[in-house]
């Protein structure tokens, strides 16, 4: 008997989740029934939201608490916007395009960052960004003595150590002859930046930067006026979470309280020492594996880094206000505490 009218078996393709072959003819159509009777079947970002939230028949041990926390920001990501992440105006680090060398060289050594914009008179009016790299290439460039017959030795590619090495002796340099008072423009070192809005998704940025290979962006309000600004790094962390190299400075945990502000705490300050400090509460015991910090409470409050000047209410009462943040990170928090209800017994002690 001929089988040219039996219908072919559904081609298998790897599950998105799980690895395992699915049937996607037979996947549509229960699909298609689900739908014609008001059900769906749930999305690859439903099941992982319940899995997260211990409510998944399967596994609830199926993440590690790392991967978990990961997966949560991840899906959080997803909902913000490009305003929800900048580093506001008042704290964008930026120098005018006619300022010196030896003020960018300067500027580059006390912020510890590796792209600074420039503008024009105001931050209004941007003209683009410095990298640090091209920075220390030009000084090299422009402090290799020609007087002298030598060149700058570069290092062989792929780990090749063989071959000639005529030619290869150490560089001169004299940084002393570098005009570091000349204007920053007439280095030609100067790098575009994105401009966008601050309603842009954080997801549709960090493509943009990938595909133009543009690593900072400027947030521009629709008037022309700069708001804000941020990098890939700014973006990444929202992800993975703080990546500190070699030269961040840890900041030390610690509770005190200063004479003209008040209760004061580092955001690196554990939960547990908090909690006995107060006498407080803080967390839920499903929130005592994935919080440790009090940066990272606040972070779960909102979904977000907080900025400098924001409260954030705690359900016991704490209103918790950021004296100290930028977009990567808080720094330094004040504590404000609820006043304790007066209870009868003091009422009667003071008559």
């Amino acid at each position: 008997m001929s089988n040219a009218h039996l219908p072919k078996d559904p081609i298998e393709t790897p599950s998105p989740v799980s690895g395992e072959p699915l049937a996607t003819g037979s996947q549509s159509l229960l699909n298609a029934l689900l739908s014609r009777i008001g059900l769906r079947s749930p999305s690859l970002r439903e099941m992982l939201e319940a899995d997260l939230k211990g409510e998944a028949e399967a596994d609830a041990a199926a993440f590690s608490t790392e991967e978990r926390e990961m997966l949560r920001r991840l899906l959080r990501f997803g909902g913000l916007r490009v305003e929800d992440i900048m580093v506001p105006r008042a704290d964008i680090i930026a120098l005018e395009e006619s300022d010196t060398l030896a003020e960018l060289l300067r500027t580059f050594g006390e912020a510890g960052v590796s792209r600074i914009p420039l503008f024009s008179e105001t931050l209004d009016d941007p003209r683009g960004m410095i990298h640090v790299k091209d920075l220390f290439r030009w000084l090299t460039r422009e402090a290799a003595d020609d007087s002298v017959n030598t060149r700058i030795a570069v290092a062989p590619a792929d780990g090749d150590v063989s071959g000639d090495d005529t030619g290869a002796e150490p560089s001169h340099l004299d940084f002393g002859r570098v005009d570091l008072s000349r204007p920053i423009t007439s280095a030609k070192i100067r790098r575009p930046v994105l401009y966008v809005p601050p309603s842009m998704p954080a997801t549709n940025l960090l493509i943009r930067m990938q595909s133009t290979r543009i690593h900072m962006a400027l947030v521009v309000d629709e008037y022309g006026g700069t708001d804000g600004l941020v990098t890939i790094e700014d973006l990444v962390e929202q992800i993975v979470g703080d990546i500190e190299d070699e030269h961040d400075v840890a900041e030390a945990a610690y509770i005190v309280t200063e004479p003209k502000i008040g209760l004061v705490a580092s955001a690196r300050t554990p939960i547990k020492q908090l909690e006995e400090h107060l006498g407080v509460k803080l967390l839920k015991p499903e929130e005592e594996e994935d919080i440790d910090t009090l940066g990272g409470l606040m972070f779960s409050l909102l979904g977000r880094v907080p900025v400098r000047g924001e409260l954030v209410r705690h359900p016991s009462g704490l209103e918790l206000e950021v004296l100290d943040a930028d977009a990567r990170r808080l720094k330094k928090v004040k504590i404000h505490q609820p006043r304790v209800a007066e209870t009868p017994a003091a009422d009667a002690a003071k008559a």
